[in-house]
C-alpha cells in the first residue's frame, strides 16, 4: 500500500516564488543493466531450424521470438529482450532435440529393414508353401 501524502503546507511569508529557481537540473547516471552487454537473440540459430527442422514450426515460432527480441534490444526493452531471447532459445532446443530423435530413429529403422528384421517369411517347410512330404 501507499504511503498517505503529507498535508498541504503553505510557503511561509518571508518567500517569495520569484526567488525560487525557475529551472530544474536533472543528473542521469548510467546503472548496472546499461553497462552490462545486451542479452542474445539468437536470430541465426533460429533461422538454422526454421530452414532445416521446422518440427510442428517450433523453428517458426523460435524466429517470431527472435526477431521479437531483436526488437526489444533496439527499443532499448532488455527486460524484454531476456525474456523473447529466452523463450527462442528453449523453442530451438526443443526443436533441435525433437531433430535429433527423428533422424536417430530413421536410422534405426533403416538399418533394421536393410538387415530383414520387418520381413515375415516363414522357413522352408512351413504350412502353406507345398513343399516337404505330404
Amino acid at each position: 500500500m501507499q504511503s498517505p501524502l503529507p498535508p498541504y503546507e503553505v510557503l511561509p511569508t518571508e518567500v517569495s516564488m520569484e526567488e525560487m529557481p525557475r529551472s530544474t537540473t536533472v543528473l542521469v547516471e548510467e546503472t548496472q543493466q546499461q553497462q552490462q552487454p545486451p542479452p542474445r537473440d539468437h536470430l541465426v540459430w533460429s533461422l538454422f531450424t526454421t530452414l532445416y527442422g521446422n518440427f510442428c514450426c517450433l523453428g517458426l515460432l523460435a524466429f517470431v521470438f527472435s526477431v521479437k527480441s531483436r526488437d526489444r534490444k533496439v527499443l532499448g526493452d532488455y527486460s524484454g529482450a531476456l525474456s523473447y531471447g529466452s523463450t527462442a532459445k528453449c523453442l530451438n532446443i526443443t526443436a533441435l532435440v525433437i531433430n535429433i530423435v527423428i533422424v536417430v530413429l530413421v536410422i534405426v529403422f533403416v538399418s533394421l529393414a536393410l538387415a530383414g528384421v520387418f520381413s515375415h517369411r516363414q522357413p522352408y517347410g512351413g504350412y502353406g508353401y507345398g513343399y516337404g512330404s505330404t
